[in-house]
């Protein structure tokens, strides 16, 4: 810390002698900014000497440190709070989402790594009852099956979040624990890459998600999510598990919706069994005929363009692959990858040209469907199952079509009610 604060003064006092007064109050602030890190981080110590970290291993790991102010989702005194990025499951319409080059391409490399690391998947799908697709799936979408190179120090994200994050006090438990894999020499600090907010190796694993569920599935003593292909696939195989995975159940079935259908049931909340969606003139597509174990599952609607586009019937296990990303887009993509490893088929309806409306209009609806109590979830401009359902609501009352999509027209009809 000490050595951090030399260059920040070294900088501030040639910048002093270029730039006059000015500079030296922003040099100030820097300073000042940077003494209250290194005072946080030291606050830390005693977190991580109860996680088992050493003091040479905390001296060594933190000297040095500094915040990341560029990150986003945090929270700087006297400048706005700003927010996570723009993901792009909630800013991109469904067909440039499960793009269909895209998935091809990734679905033909799985097919390479099914046969390649085919002794290692049925070993996690016997253990854990994961379907290698579905793992593997999991790693290309997270990180192209470890070619996408995540571009952040970890440790440093973590602990700029811990600072000044808007979620410090979850992101403190995740500096300790990033101070204690390194630690225990899972990683080397220059392998210990990220993305933003912190998720780490080749399935994406935030530190305290890896003691939660990672798995020395090759036998060499660490967990190694970052270059060991069997930990990593495996602690993904985990974590499902531990999220509620049922063996034996597909993620969703593909149907094709009645015309009466009514999409305000789109919600985790309405539940029936696959057969009763049946007799009520949901159609599993290309003629599928479903046995009576399945018919007897539990599935939920999902329509991810509201009428338009491809319905699905969702089973348990795909609410338990949006623990992993909390995205019906996300699990569209991983479910729908991970069949085309084993059936080259796309969707059998194509998705609609809709557009997305921009974050804050969303947000805009969201506050309005709170205000006449049609909406209780959060406000985040993202337009996923309970937004969509509540917006046909609103269609409903206020006469219009209802098609459970955020258009231009429904926010012009809410600003006319206000």
């Amino acid at each position: 810390m000490r050595a951090a604060l030399r260059y920040v003064n070294r900088l501030c006092a040639a910048g002093l002698l270029v730039a006059g007064m000015a500079f030296g109050a922003g040099c100030s602030l820097a300073q000042a900014a940077d003494a209250g890190f290194a005072r946080f981080v030291e606050s830390v110590w005693p977190d991580a000497q109860k996680a088992g970290v050493s003091r040479a291993t905390f001296e060594a790991q933190t000297r040095g440190l500094e915040p990341d102010y560029k990150l986003p989702d945090l929270a700087l005194p006297g400048r706005p709070a700003t927010g996570a990025p723009a993901q792009a499951e909630f800013v991109q319409v469904p067909a440039d989402y499960v793009k269909e080059t895209t998935i091809a391409r990734l679905a033909a490399e799985g097919q390479r790594l099914m046969q390649q690391h085919r002794a290692t998947l049925a070993a996690i799908e016997k253990r854990f009852g994961v379907p290698g697709p579905v793992i593997l799936a999991i790693w290309g979408r997270e990180t192209d099956y470890g070619r996408y190179r995540l571009p952040y120090d970890t440790l440093r994200v973590v602990a700029t979040q811990a600072y000044v994050g808007r979620r410090k006090e979850q992101y403190r438990d995740e500096f300790t624990l990033a101070l204690k894999i390194l630690q225990d020499g899972d990683v080397a600090r220059k392998d210990f890459r990220s993305s933003w907010a912190g998720a780490t190796g080749l399935t994406q694993f935030l530190p305290s998600e890896l003691y939660k569920h990672g798995v020395d599935f090759d036998g060499d003593g660490r967990v190694n999510i970052w270059t060991s292909v069997p930990d990593a696939l495996a602690s993904a195989a985990q974590q499902l598990v531990n999220k509620g995975w049922q063996t034996g159940v597909r993620w969703a079935y593909e149907v094709q919706a009645p015309r009466n259908a009514d999409c305000t049931q789109g919600v985790p909340e309405i539940t029936k069994p696959i057969g009763e969606w049946l007799r009520a003139g949901f159609v599993p597509v290309r003629s599928e005929k479903l046995s009576a174990a399945e018919q007897a599952q539990p599935a939920s609607l999902l329509q991810p363009e509201g009428i338009y586009g491809p319905s699905f019937l969702t089973t348990k296990n795909y609410f338990v692959i949006k623990e992993y990303n909390f995205s019906d887009l996300y699990v569209l993509f991983v479910g729908h990858l991970s069949d085309r490893m084993t059936n080259s088929l796309p969707f059998a309806t194509k998705w609609s040209a809709s557009t997305q409306l921009r974050s804050r209009d969303v947000e805009a609806m969201q506050r309005h469907l709170t205000q006449i109590k049609l909406y209780r979830d959060k406000i985040d401009g993202k337009a996923g199952m309970q937004t969509r359902a509540a917006l046909g609501a609103f269609q409903k009352s206020a006469g219009l079509k209802v098609d459970c999509w955020p258009s231009e027209a429904v926010l012009r009809a809410m600003s006319g009610t206000r």
